[in-house]
């Protein structure tokens, strides 16, 4: 339960709705009250953003702001995801900009130690600002109308703690052309101000390529002039390290932004996985945690995590998943994969933690006595032959022409004898030995034929890196270690039941005995 929002008399918060204004903690300039918690909602016209700035800050100081703080979020509050930022001490907080027409502000006093406190201002569809969520949005002014003359805006992205190079991509742009940008221009630098390298000057109608930053700073400058305008532009910006990935490793794992904690708000997140032709890649959801399904259509149409075939958006829909799940590994029929998530405005949870593995391109096939193997070496080029061995190291592939082979018979090479569905199979182990100095990475695969019908298969059984699914196998050995537990109960009520009617039987047989050499001796 949260404290009341004010001390008896005292008035803090509220609805702000004019298109600027003013709010202080209460009694500033003077020393603000103890155990208050305030919170102030702006609210604007929809379609305009707010700009947020602090006149004034002095709040307790506490290495994780535990005491006394200030709260910034990007639309309503008490939701995770849409946190700004987190404030206290003596540094005020820097200009925000939001990502649509909602922000709210809390501010909470403890019993002990008191300041001065704040005094903020904002106003509706001011431009530029501080941003730094993962992921947003910007537009010029009054964007897809045409934008004012003689303004002048500065957005500075970066600062979210995550620490990577910052991608901006342009959705559309036209503005006033002419030779070197000299009238109405977007500017881009390689830092949080105009003394870092100049990534690019654009203006007219060519959409300006995508930007990569090399620091975790960006900054965004919009400049027009007296007269002739346009419709002006649209970006979206997102952190590459934790957002936007790619792999081209046989194996790897990646998680939502910020797990285990709450994934932000308003994010589209894609990684990449890239492997050389002829892999197929699996994927193993080890954790899967996202806001629920809708209650009116039953669909995720709130977050949700999306995976293609192919690697692009436009590839074949492998799935779609939200809320609380536990997921079968799922296999793509190329050597692409893309995995997209998509967060809404609100209700953040922990997000995901996956793992994946490529399956290495083989020809498995069987006569009635043999296995015959076969694998391109251009899958495998960074491999020795002895890296590759069928049940035991001894049994190693051969290279031929362009391939590793293995043929052996069944009776070498660790080859067993088994009994699936009434039918006799004979079952191995290929290892593909990935290992690199100390890091062992031994990917297996469980190789089967049906002698009779001549029919084999193979079964990718052990890749992903087993610390990451460790917790995933606990709780599995733990439910199995239940049903074992409960099978021993069952066994040994069955064995306490067996002695007891085995003792009955013979008791009765004695005294069926003593009463026949009763009847005799009488």
């Amino acid at each position: 339960s949260h404290p009341p929002l004010c001390p008896l008399g005292i008035k803090c918060g509220g609805v702000l709705s004019a298109p600027s204004g003013n709010f202080s903690s209460p009694n500033f300039p003077g020393l603000y009250p103890y155990e208050t918690e305030c919170m102030w909602l702006i609210v604007v016209a929809e379609g305009s953003s707010v700009l947020l700035s602090f006149s004034h800050f002095e709040l307790e100081y506490h290495d994780a702001c535990a005491y006394d703080y200030l709260q910034v979020y990007n639309g309503a509050a008490r939701d995770q995801g849409n946190l700004l930022g987190t404030f206290c001490g003596h540094s005020p907080p820097p200009p925000f900009s939001s990502a649509w027409h909602v922000m709210a502000v809390v501010f909470r006093s403890d019993r002990h130690v008191a300041k001065h406190g704040f005094a903020a201002a904002y106003r509706k569809d001011a431009c530029g600002g501080q941003l730094t969520g993962l992921s947003g949005e910007i537009t010029s002014p009054r964007y897809p109308e045409s934008y004012p003359n003689d303004a002048e805006c500065r957005w500075s992205i970066g600062g979210a703690g995550g620490g990577g190079p910052l991608t901006l991509v342009f959705a559309d742009f036209q503005m006033e052309g002419g030779q070197g940008c000299g009238f109405d221009y977007v500017a881009l630098f390689d830092g949080p101000t105009v003394a870092a390298p100049r990534l690019g000057r654009y203006c007219g109608s060519a959409r300006p390529p995508r930007t990569v930053s090399s620091t975790p700073h960006l900054l965004i400058i919009f400049k027009s002039d007296f007269n002739i305008g346009g419709r002006g532009f649209k970006a979206h910006f997102y952190s590459a390290g934790e957002c936007q990935e790619v792999f081209t490793t046989i194996k790897g794992n990646f998680s939502s932004p910020q797990y285990p904690n709450f994934y932000p708000n308003n994010l589209k997140c894609q990684w990449s996985i890239q492997l050389p032709p002829g892999y197929k890649i699996k994927v193993f959801f080890l954790d899967v945690e996202l806001e629920g399904r809708s209650s009116l259509t039953g669909g995720c149409d709130y977050d949700h995590l999306s995976a293609f075939d192919g690697g692009t958006e436009n590839g074949s829909l492998l799935g779609r998943w939200c809320g609380r799940e536990s997921l079968a590994p799922i296999t793509s029929r190329s050597n692409r994969l893309l995995l997209v998530l998509h967060t809404d405005r609100n209700t953040a949870k922990r997000g995901f933690s996956i793992s994946y593995v490529g399956v290495v391109p083989m020809n498995v096939s069987c006569t009635r006595t043999d296995f015959h193997i076969q694998i391109p070496v251009q899958s495998l080029a960074q491999l020795e032959r002895n890296r590759i061995y069928l049940g035991t190291p001894s049994c190693t592939a051969q290279v031929v022409g362009r391939n590793f082979k293995i043929h052996t018979r069944f009776d070498t090479c660790g080859t067993e004898s088994q009994r699936r569905n009434n039918t006799s199979v004979i079952i191995s182990t290929l290892y593909i030995d990935f290992s690199v100095g100390g890091q062992e990475d031994i990917h297996q695969y469980e190789v089967q034929c049906e002698p009779k019908r001549k029919e084999a298969s193979v079964t990718l059984i052990a890749g992903p890196d087993p610390s990451r699914l460790s917790q995933a196998e606990n709780l599995v050995d733990a439910q199995q270690r239940e049903g074992e537990a409960m099978d021993a109960h069952e066994i040994k009520s069955q064995d306490t039941s067996d002695i007891v009617f085995i003792s009955i039987c013979i008791l009765a047989g004695l005294l069926m005995v003593i009463a026949v050499v009763g009847l005799v001796l009488l």
